[in-house]
């Protein structure tokens, strides 16, 4: 019965968790995380994965087992045979990796989401940093806390959650895989980058949307169409500036890390490798190759899946009153790697591909009823002209004393440092008069004086939406010319707001889940794929759509009345979908348009055979339920 019960030294911890479970899988590559218990040959391990395999022999003949090696002093090594003062240098420096690590337990931060948490000491010294405190003063979700009351939590404490995850992940996959050889070098590698991929997030009006949304509506002084690789070069930057400003490589190679390997590691995590790759070539310098599953736990960029996601879906949906469908926990249970085509990824059970659609829809879910609300994608809108208008007469002092405005600080990480959601408070409050038109549009905002959303619409095929697409469209609702009724009310194209909105499951049109490989109980080695076809015929045929929103900055009932019948004219005219309330706001419209009217008599007669079907079934037997009815009734 003793053999059956694991001792309590390999139950799982934050702190020794990388800890092989020696009865279970045995690996002579991998120590026992509490050094004082090493006998000889666990040292003589130690200082080969250290790069000191030539002094094993002394080591062993002197029978040092663990317990003594912190008793070791530059004159006894030179006694065992270290002659050359560098070599006695280099093994003090890995002796003292141990005892600096046990001398630093694990820092615990209690979470809402996660609970209590622990994180390294090392990343501690990241957190009290000016460059990652900022982000206690930029909010998650933007404009979308002035819908959601709850919403009010910070960058700062998602970034928290990502390191945190990026641990559970990792420690799940080196218990359940021992063989795999992960260290704790690639461990503290892997939650720094958590830690620090979303350092760089602007305050979310100041360049556009927040990169958790993505909307065209934003500001023209940045390209709209790549907001993720402009912010992911951003996080780069400002990881580098940290790094620098706070003198943190001595800390970093004093706690095991090698550099530059390892920062070029984390840096690829965030952002991808320097250069793509070149037909079969390995594109990462930070691992190699047989450490490729590593890049996929905190920014995948293979199927979307990674730790990132998680913790927003938890603390979003926490924050924001919805319930979350996806539960991490069991991902995490069933995380493997698996080789597929030569490399190494991480694979879950076939029975877990449900829950995977169900992740993505979670995504799409919060995408349509909180990051794309028609509300707070206006209000950030708002924030954004506010912002244009006070670009020229604000500035933060960066590098060598130059002055940068808002929209030019991300060129620098020390003027962008300062740059905070404070900014609208800033414009709020002043008394300068050049900030006068910005400051009454941010009073408008905090007054709930909004521009008003038309309605909402669908073209046929999704359009890539360029700025002067969008201008011509606010042109365009202006000239409409209605075909019934008298119009006195003259709308300009300045009045008109147009939003384009792409939804879909994280990879454009395609299914994510085609990108995720699977395995099976009877072979855990061996990944395979599933198909759509495979799991269930009521999965989505489509993974993608295009919304089209409009806006009018006139509020007065007479403009705005007005507006939305030019808004249904307009839809009529560029053979977009019907608005959804369009036979309430324009009934002397929509009956003008012949597709329109065509599909609702369509869907109403795919309705009176369905039920005439059941009605033939239960009743009469086929007779239709025209006649089901008038026997019922006779009856």
């Amino acid at each position: 019965m003793d053999g059956r019960k694991r001792p309590l030294a390999e139950v799982l911890t934050p702190d020794d968790g990388f800890k092989t479970p020696e009865k279970r899988a045995p690996q002579p590559g991998l120590l026992e995380p509490d050094h004082t218990r090493w006998g000889v040959e666990q040292t003589g391990r130690y200082l080969r994965a250290e790069g000191l395999g030539q002094w094993e022999d002394a080591f062993r003949e002197q029978k040092i087992t663990g317990v003594g090696l912190q008793y070791l002093k530059d004159a006894d090594l030179e006694k065992m045979g270290l002659q050359l003062l560098g070599d006695r240098l280099r093994v003090l420096h890995s002796l003292r990796k141990l005892w600096l690590r046990e001398a630093e337990p694990n820092k615990v931060f209690n979470d809402p989401v996660h609970g209590h948490v622990e994180l390294p000491p090392l990343l501690l010294f990241f957190i009290d940093t000016p460059q990652f405190q900022r982000l206690r003063r930029i909010k998650q979700l933007g404009a979308v806390y002035f819908v959601f009351p709850g919403a009010s939590h910070n960058r700062f404490e998602h970034c928290i959650g990502v390191a945190h995850l990026a641990g559970l992940l990792v420690q799940a996959l080196n218990q359940r895989q021992p063989d795999l050889l992960i260290s704790r070098r690639d461990a503290l590698c892997v939650q720094i980058a958590g830690l620090c991929h979303d350092l760089a997030p602007p305050p979310p009006q100041v360049t556009g949307p927040s990169p958790t949304c993505s909307t065209t509506c934003s500001s023209p002084k940045r390209d709209p169409e790549s907001p993720g690789s402009q912010h992911e070069k951003a996080s780069l930057d400002m990881f580098d500036y940290l790094v620098a400003d706070n003198q943190l490589q001595p800390l970093m190679e004093r706690h095991g890390l090698v550099l530059p390997d390892d920062l070029d590691f984390i840096k690829e995590q965030i952002g991808g490798p320097e250069a793509p790759a070149r037909g079969h070539k390995w594109p990462f310098k930070g691992r190699p190759e047989d450490k490729s599953f590593l890049y996929e736990i905190v920014a995948n960029k293979r199927n979307g899946i990674d730790v990132d996601k998680w913790d927003y879906f938890a603390r979003d949906c926490h924050h924001l009153g919805i319930q979350n469908n996806f539960d991490y926990r069991r991902f995490l249970k069933f995380a493997r790697v698996c080789e597929v085509d030569g490399q190494k990824r991480i694979c879950t059970r076939d029975k877990e591909v449900s829950n995977l659609y169900d992740m993505f829809h979670m995504r799409n879910c919060l995408h349509r009823r909180a990051y794309q609300h028609k509300v707070s994608n206006i209000i950030e809108t708002m924030i954004t002209e506010a912002f244009l208008k006070a670009d020229e007469h604000i500035k933060f002092e960066g590098s060598g004393g130059k002055m940068f405005t808002l929209s030019t600080a991300i060129d620098d990480m020390e003027a962008y440092t300062k740059l905070t959601d404070n900014v609208f408070e800033l414009i709020l409050n002043s008394s300068d008069p050049a900030l006068k038109d910005s400051r009454e549009i941010l009073r408008n905002v905090v007054c709930r004086r909004l521009y008003k959303c038309l309605g909402q619409t669908q073209a046929d095929k999704p359009r890539s939406a360029t700025r002067e697409d969008i201008l011509s469209w606010e042109a365009a609702l202006a000239r409409s010319v209605l075909q019934s009724g008298a119009q006195d009310v003259r709308l300009q194209p300045e009045d008109f707001l147009v939003s384009v909105i792409d939804m879909d499951y994280g990879m454009k049109d395609k299914n994510p889940v085609n990108h995720v490989h699977f395995y099976c109980k009877d072979d855990p080695d061996k990944a395979i794929r599933i198909r759509k076809n495979q799991v269930s015929k009521l999965l989505p045929e489509q993974f993608a759509e295009q919304l089209i929103r409009v806006y009018c900055k006139k509020t007065d009932e007479r403009s705005l009345e007005a507006a939305k019948k030019h808004f249904v004219q307009w839809c009529m005219d560029e053979n977009f979908s019907k608005p959804q309330d369009g036979d309430v706001i324009a009934p002397e419209l929509t009956p003008l348009k012949a597709s329109w009217a065509v599909k609702d008599e369509e869907e109403d007669e795919e309705d009176e055979e369905e039920e005439g079907e059941e009605g033939g079934r239960d009743v009469n037997h086929g007779n239709g339920p025209k006649k089901a009815r008038t026997q019922l009734f006779k009856r």
